[in-house]
């Protein structure tokens, strides 16, 4: 997903760019390579250690985790119809989304539901308080709905007239009110769990990034509701959408930029005190291309300026944490470090 929003995002800049959508094309297509082998790898470990895949799902430490799978299908599902047409066709890339699209949307409500449900019956056993093993990786499995509520509308047009239309976008603004409540009550905890407990581990210090996930990805909803709710929602709630998308937005963007300062301040500082790359260094991605689509959004509902230079600017910082990431990932994968036993985690 990481790579794929690299695609969604920057067909989306204020400027035209010769050979732009050829690269971002690339990028989807890559996105959905890696995704098809992931799976494939996924699926045959799970045949080969099903006691090992039924003991990770049911463990409150992994499970969040399955959030990111639900987010994968519906990115690479979405980019597929913002920019993968141009090389698959318009018809196959509906078809791939639609696919896409309902397999990460049942993905994502399930664990939505089952990974809290875990995490309340099956508490972890850990001699610190509850308080400081709050990490921002809990707020994967409610995010997934988000990412359903942004890219769901993207299949309005490509629906029958009518009903099914007007059913698609309510159910998706519906998976926006779930994953944004969830939201709310997470993130305190999340908040408070750094004020009162301290800095998170070295090796965990990316994760602070994916608090961005939410609050790009809802900012980025509200735009794909005022863009395709005129047609579709009757008059006066098409209006309201539009309405919604600025006085909403606005403000989440706001604190999507502070948290986006305070993140970056603890990385710099976990850098400075012997970091080193693990995978959790993804979580710049995604969560910072969200924050681009939604910049996007709120430059064509409000025309100011101000935005398109702040989507640009994201997108800039979104190119070089892939380009970091990716390097690293690919540099561990040749040389056996991703595939060696886990190193102690760093405190700091």
């Amino acid at each position: 997903m990481g790579t794929a929003i690299v695609a969604t995002a920057g067909v989306g800049l204020p400027f035209h760019v010769p050979g732009l959508r050829t690269v971002c094309t690339a990028f989807w297509a890559l996105s959905l390579a890696l995704l098809t082998a992931l799976l494939v790898a996924r699926a045959a470990h799970w045949t080969h250690h099903r006691d090992q895949a039924k003991a990770h799902l049911l463990d409150p430490a992994t499970a969040p985790f399955y959030g990111c799978l639900s987010m994968a299908l519906l990115a690479v599902g979405g980019g597929a119809l913002v920019v993968g047409g141009d090389w698959i066709g318009t018809p196959a890339a509906i078809a791939l989304d639609a696919a896409l699209f309902t397999a990460g949307t049942l993905i994502g409500l399930t664990v939505a539901v089952a990974v809290p449900y875990l995490m309340i019956v099956r508490p972890r056993v850990a001699a610190s308080p509850v308080p400081s093993q709050v990490t921002p990786v809990w707020l994967l499995p409610v995010v997934a709905p988000m990412v359903s509520a942004a890219l769901g509308p993207l299949l309005v047009p490509h629906l029958p007239a009518g009903a099914s239309r007007e059913s698609l976008l309510f159910a998706c603004f519906a998976m926006f009110g779930l994953s944004l409540l969830a939201t709310l009550v997470m993130l305190p905890m999340v908040f408070a769990r750094l004020v009162t407990g301290g800095p998170l581990p070295l090796a965990l210090t990316p994760a602070l990034f994916l608090v961005l996930g939410p609050l790009g990805q809802s900012t980025t909803a509200v735009d794909k509701f005022a863009v395709f709710a005129p047609g579709v929602v009757p008059a006066p709630y098409d209006r309201g959408f539009a309405v919604l998308a600025v006085l909403y937005g606005v403000p989440v963007m706001g604190f999507a930029l502070f948290w986006l300062a305070l993140a970056g301040a603890m990385v710099v500082r976990a850098r400075r005190r012997g970091m080193r790359f693990t995978m959790t260094w993804w979580a710049f991605t995604f969560p910072v291309g969200t924050c681009v689509t939604g910049a996007e959004g709120l430059a064509r509902h409000t025309g100011l300026v101000v935005y398109d230079g702040l989507a640009v600017a994201l997108y800039a910082l979104l190119l070089a944490a892939w380009t970091v990431a990716a390097a690293h990932t690919a540099r561990g994968l040749f040389d056996g470090r991703l595939l060696a036993a886990p190193r102690p985690v760093l405190t700091g």
